[in-house]
């Protein structure tokens, strides 16, 4: 017996949207068939979320290839955190836009900005012109990654949403799990640059499946209208809290100390910036970029925490796990992608059995506490790798990491959008998509400063003498250690493993803390509807922009009409 679902205090300025309890409901038996144009519409989301996790995941084998070609030993964390940074910053706009301008024009606009910036990556010829372009990559990627969510959304009913993410999470953890390998591969045997050059045809191809089958409604109302409805002031504190936060935690430890004010002031001026942006969205706007009724049921927010704290750990793994084979082992960059596939392809079915699971059981926390688990063990297990362990163990232990991982990472979405009426998908999956990303800055960035610190003390300084004081060693190490001799080298292999130790233990914190946050959910029935405003009947006709949401029901169509009474409107926390 589940708990009833809860509704959410809606502003005065506008009615609620109905809810399962206050609207008309019409029944049939007959389930509807999806046509043509819905699979097309599917596999271009599917292609567009694709490109970014291919993307992301070729990036951590290249890295040490792209810092020795550009000299980009003192800035080389911004490639990975510029990407992150511009997502998140952008991120909570993209709801608003998705809903002011139609789904199709944004959509359209990412994969433009993530071309742009795969053109400027490919050709660049510095350090700052690969930074500048990873961040438009970073705009576009975290646009294609949101609007993806809020698709399918859009067009799938909870109820039977758990197959169709499982699918678009295996497509991709398969982009991700080719990623590492195909990054090794071209940077080895050809060219980094071609990482980013291979871009340009997926995305025109996922462009065109986008701009050709994408028809979803429009919205009504004047460019200036549609301008007006969107939280601008609200937008602009978010990102430069965020940009303020991930610069003070970039640079911390590696450019200047923990100590000093250029760290300690953004840090400080970004974490008060960010509570004052969820104050004023709660207080002083009436259509806010994110509603704070998103947060106001403690499944909801227990979802949106997880999200958080798994993305630091999933990210994290996925980038320093082939520092452990490139350092550590001496790989190449093709071996550390081969390395990495037992990472790869546990998370591919761990994810989607995850969600096919939750759509069979209509149950989604026992999978996050089975996925949590085996998380916690898997990255307990990586502190315990050494320089010299065996194969068996570095394998089995990143086998039970990515089962944890691609577990959660499908199933978390359940928890979020389950006590939420369906007129909230787009701001919710746009939260959702912002606080992973925003983690996955975090994770970069606190991982990069531990691997850092702790490798300044544990380096042999005959070692470290061949590296200028600001140079983050990490990657930049990698391509020398092989022309060590056999002495210095073994010291600075057993150097990275204990050093890879402390990330571990570290991200071990954060696993916990994901565990815990599992305690603070509830099961809510998964529901069946979907938001008319945004579904294929009839589509391109205008829609009314207004926050009040038609919902229909894939299972309750047809000629029999019931109405059922209505409940408090008063928030529920469950």
């Amino acid at each position: 017996m589940y708990p009833p679902r809860p509704t959410y205090t809606p502003r005065s300025s506008y009615p609620p949207p109905p809810t399962r309890r206050n609207r008309t409901v019409t029944s049939t038996a007959v389930k509807p068939k999806r046509g043509l144009d819905f699979w097309l519409i599917f596999a271009a989301t599917a292609m567009a979320g694709s490109l970014s996790a291919l993307d992301t995941s070729c990036i951590p084998t290249a890295l040490p290839s792209m810092v020795a070609d550009l000299h980009g030993e003192a800035s080389f964390a911004w490639v990975g955190s510029a990407y992150t940074l511009a997502s998140a910053a952008w991120l909570p706009l993209t709801g608003a836009l998705a809903g002011a301008f139609g789904r199709q024009p944004i959509i359209v606009l990412a994969l433009t900005l993530f071309f742009l910036g795969s053109v400027l990556c490919g050709e660049a010829t510095s350090m700052d012109m690969l930074i500048a372009g990873r961040t438009v990559q970073g705009l576009g990627g975290g646009g294609i990654l949101a609007m993806s969510e809020i698709i399918v959304a859009d067009l799938v009913p909870l109820k039977e949403r758990g197959a169709f993410m499982g699918i678009m999470s295996l497509v991709w953890a398969l982009a991700g799990s080719i990623g590492p390998l195909m990054g090794g591969a071209l940077s080895q045997k050809a060219t980094w640059r071609w990482i980013f050059r291979i871009n340009l045809p997926l995305t025109f191809l996922a462009f065109c499946l986008v701009v050709g089958f994408l028809k979803l409604k429009i919205p009504s109302g004047s460019i200036k209208q549609k301008f007006k409805r969107i939280d601008w002031f609200g937008n602009a504190l978010i990102a430069a809290s965020t940009c303020s936060v991930t610069i003070a935690l970039t640079r911390g430890g590696v450019e200047v100390s923990w100590s000093s004010a250029q760290t300690i002031v953004p840090l400080i001026l970004g974490l008060l910036g960010m509570v004052a942006f969820f104050a004023y969205e709660a207080k002083c706007v009436a259509e806010p970029t994110i509603p704070f009724d998103l947060l106001s049921n403690r499944t909801s927010a227990a979802g949106f925490i997880t999200t958080f704290f798994h993305s630091i750990v999933a990210v994290a793994v996925i980038f320093y796990m082939p520092v452990l084979f490139q350092a550590c082992f001496i790989a190449s960059p093709i071996q550390s992608g081969v390395d990495s596939l037992a990472l790869a392809i546990t998370m591919t079915f761990a994810s989607l059995f995850g969600g096919v699971s939750a759509m069979v059981t209509k149950r989604y926390v026992p999978q996050n506490w089975i996925g949590w688990i085996l998380m916690t063990i898997g990255t307990g297990c990586l502190s315990l790798l050494q320089s010299d362990s065996p194969t068996a163990k570095w394998v089995g232990f990143q086998a039970l990491v990515g089962l944890g991982l691609g577990m959660v990472w499908t199933t978390v979405k359940f928890p979020i959008l389950a006590p939420l009426p369906v007129s909230r998908n787009a701001s919710a999956m746009a939260l959702f998509t912002f606080f992973r990303t925003l983690a996955q800055t975090f994770g970069i960035t606190i991982a990069g400063a531990v691997l850092q610190n702790e490798l300044k003390m544990r380096l042999p300084t005959a070692f470290l003498t061949l590296f200028p004081g600001n140079v983050d060693v990490s990657f930049a190490a990698i391509p020398v250690i092989p022309t060590l001799s056999a002495s210095i080298r073994v010291q600075v292999q057993d150097a990275f493993a204990a050093s890879l130790s402390i990330v571990w233990k570290v991200l071990l914190t954060f696993c916990f803390l994901g565990l815990l946050t599992v305690v603070l959910m509830k099961e809510v029935e998964l529901h069946d509807e979907t938001d008319e405003n945004w579904d294929l009947s009839e589509a391109q006709v205008l829609v009314d922009t207004e926050p009040v949401t038609g919902l229909r029901s894939r299972r309750n169509r047809g000629q029999e009409t019931t109405t059922e009474q209505g409940r408090s409107p008063s928030p529920v926390l469950i």
